[in-house]
């Protein structure tokens, strides 16, 4: 009898529990299949994303490719047209990437100021990530060394040349050549030696370093 009774109790619980998802069902169901549904919409969506990003960045980096081979072929107008597409209407990077190439093609052809402008307008564009505007304003920097003042190739470098900058061996190094050029030798000096007394300056640029330390003492100007 007790068995009999467990029985029934158990249908009437199961079947109490069919009529609670029942109802559960009939004022929920609507909104999970619709969750159900943006979750599925959503994943193909990022996946689509996805696709499209490498798609596009496969593309525009084929562009630039064959824009740099045009140039090394020296078929510079068509590579510079392709450059100058890129800058408009390219993906990811590459706009900027071919703005920098731009900008060093008028360095190559002799226009110093026009290719140290184009630079400086990259490193101060703040939609640029900030690695390659540092990268743009050192290379401004360069580009002002032989022409230009102490004073505007520090505007570019000297912010760079912190303990903390990725960029620092390389913004060291542009100072303490346009001192060395002013015949500011105590100062190249000073830039040079820190070069040489960090341990995480590259090995090329460390020898490099030394070499102007050892030509400012030979000349000894230095104290």
């Amino acid at each position: 009898m007790a068995n009999q009774d467990d029985s029934f109790i158990r249908e009437v619980n199961e079947e109490l529990r069919s009529d609670q998802m029942r109802a559960i069902w009939r004022k929920f169901g609507r909104v999970l299949i619709g969750a159900a549904v943006l979750l599925v919409l959503g994943t193909i969506g990022k996946v689509g994303y996805e696709f499209w990003r490498e798609t596009e960045a496969s593309a525009a980096g084929d562009r630039f490719l064959s824009a740099l081979t045009l140039i090394r072929e020296d078929k510079k107008e068509e590579g510079q047209k392709e450059l100058a597409a890129l800058e408009k209407d390219g993906f990811g990077a590459y706009p900027v990437l071919a703005r920098m190439r731009s900008a060093s093609l008028l360095a190559e052809s002799g226009d110093t100021a026009g290719a140290v402008a184009a630079f400086a307008a990259i490193a101060k564009d703040g939609s640029i990530p900030q690695a390659l505007r540092d990268a743009a304003r050192l290379r401004a920097a360069y580009l002002l060394v032989d022409g230009a003042s102490y004073e505007d190739v520090s505007a570019e470098a000297e912010q760079l040349a912190n303990p903390a900058s990725a960029m620092r061996h390389s913004a060291r190094e542009v100072l303490g050549l346009s001192a060395y050029k002013h015949g500011d030798f105590k100062r190249a000096k000073e830039w040079f030696e820190e070069i040489t007394g960090d341990a995480e300056s590259p090995r090329n640029l460390a020898n490099r370093a030394q070499i102007m330390l050892d030509l400012i003492t030979a000349s000894g100007k230095a104290s």
